[in-house]
């Protein structure tokens, strides 16, 4: 099993590419382990604005006990939420949400939620032909 699991972290790439385009801008993405990034220890990753780059944790490590497809799926999950704040971010809408901080376009619930429905978005527009 525990070779198993390390030819799964060895194929980081097949769960997500090196880089996203948002909104004409190039942002990295990594994925390191937690005791690598420090940051790491309290959430499953994080945006780097300045740098224009996103973290993941990678759970197929942290989660040794899990099974490597929940590990992978969730690494999706947190990917699509911080591609969310990377679009709010270059939008301008992430300084501009009325709040100086914890505006709307930074609240994390508001994030997740577009981030959990976008794919069925996208699944419902594509449905209808408005693409």
């Amino acid at each position: 099993m525990k070779k198993y699991r390390q030819m799964e972290t060895n194929r980081m790439t097949e769960i997500c590419k090196d880089h996203v385009m948002v909104l004409g801008q190039k942002f990295t993405i990594e994925i390191k382990s937690e005791k690598d990034d420090p940051q790491l220890d309290k959430c499953y990753g994080y945006i780097f604005y300045a740098a224009r780059q996103i973290v993941l944790q990678n759970l197929v490590e942290a989660w040794p006990d899990d099974p490597v497809k929940y590990s992978v799926e969730r690494m999706r999950k947190t990917l699509r939420h911080e591609i969310i704040h990377a679009f709010l971010y270059e939008s301008g809408l992430h300084d501009n949400s009325i709040k100086i901080s914890d505006g709307w376009a930074t609240n994390e619930e508001m994030v997740d939620w577009l981030a959990i429905q976008s794919p069925k978005i996208y699944k419902a527009m594509k449905e209808a032909k408005c693409l």
